[in-house]
């Protein structure tokens, strides 16, 4: 009997209702210039074609995928099932409608490698349907390829908290896992795990295509925006564990781009005037508990430059307002 040597890098693909958009992924990931990899698939009680395209790539590439079905529990119920089948020492994860290019986690592996790093990122660029490029999403811009946290720990405040963008030591899994049963799980996640590495290395190339699908533009927000409030109450919990504590004022930004900024761009899209108004009556007793003033929001800056002078002018108008506490005048705009 021969020992089975563990993957190097389990990619964790969970699967919900996109047959028009699977095949597209699951190319992008058979294709990879990387060898050592095993593509999880996790149909997560998909009621459309899904699973027949699944078994369908099984039979064509059966020593690469490894296909499971359970019963609906959300993106991150499925994203914990494939972690725990997962046998490499290193996990991504790729939502079943975007893809990627080739070279990403050949080029990613070898960076964690060189490096000793326990997080790899790479860049975003938003596509439509027709694969055009509608947005690059530069991740961190000005940083070394090599990232030491104990002396660039502004990352921790700057970072934009995908999770499929990046490629994950597994140990850093241990005992911690997306939270099931809430929204905006990466933001909730992704800190936490980022506060217990102590190397990040990154690549510039713009690996990872986000599909921006014509289904999801009109999405209703609703209340379960809070989630992004509650996201940052759990990473300040695990913040006072890590070894950062000291470094309070990265975490006072943190608080200020997800709590603040992120959470006020779901606010902009909430149409309901009850639900708008108690969403930022919340708002409001979270920066009051954390002593947040409205000058640390003005000159906040992402990567060195003052964050809210380089927002489109329609935001702009939009947070400035809210924070002078127009919001009657933000409603009749809106």
């Amino acid at each position: 009997m021969t020992n089975t040597v563990p993957s190097k890098v389990s990619i964790i693909v969970p699967v919900y209702n996109v047959e028009n958009y699977l095949a597209k992924c699951l190319d992008s990931l058979v294709g990879q210039t990387l060898q050592d990899l095993e593509i999880i698939v996790v149909n997560d009680g998909s009621l459309d074609n899904s699973e027949q395209i699944i078994q369908n790539y099984v039979l064509r590439f059966p020593d690469k995928i490894k296909a499971y079905r359970k019963e609906n529990g959300g993106l991150s119920d499925a994203r914990n099932f494939g972690i725990d089948k997962a046998d490499g020492d290193y996990i991504g994860f790729v939502d079943s409608d975007d893809y990627v290019g080739k070279t990403m986690f050949e080029e990613m592996l070898g960076l964690a490698e060189k490096h000793k790093a326990e997080m790899v990122i790479c860049n975003i660029q938003k596509v439509d349907e027709s694969g055009n490029i509608t947005q690059k999403l530069t991740q961190i811009p000005n940083m070394p390829e090599k990232i030491d946290l104990e002396h660039h720990f502004s990352v921790f405040s700057d970072l934009s908290y995908f999770a499929c963008n990046k490629l994950f030591k597994k140990e850093l899994f241990k005992e911690i896992r997306f939270k099931k049963g809430v929204h905006f799980e990466d933001i909730q996640l992704i800190p936490q795990l980022l506060l217990k590495c102590r190397t990040l290395a990154q690549t510039q190339n713009f690996h990872y295509q986000y599909l921006e699908r014509f289904d999801s533009i009109s999405k209703t927000h609703t209340e379960k925006g809070l989630d992004i409030l509650r996201a940052v109450n759990d990473v300040e919990s695990a913040f006072e564990k890590s070894i950062y504590s000291d470094k309070k004022e990265e975490l006072k930004n943190f608080q200020i781009l997800e709590g603040v900024y992120t959470f006020l761009a779901y606010l902009a899209f909430v149409k309901d005037t009850e639900i708008f108004y108690k969403m930022s009556h919340q708002l409001d007793l979270f920066i009051k508990k954390r002593n947040i003033k409205i000058k640390d929001i003005l000159y906040y800056s992402r990567f060195g430059k003052n964050y809210i002078l380089y927002l489109p002018l329609k935001k702009k108008i939009f947070y400035l307002l809210f924070f002078a506490g127009q919001k009657k005048l933000i409603r009749k705009l809106m």
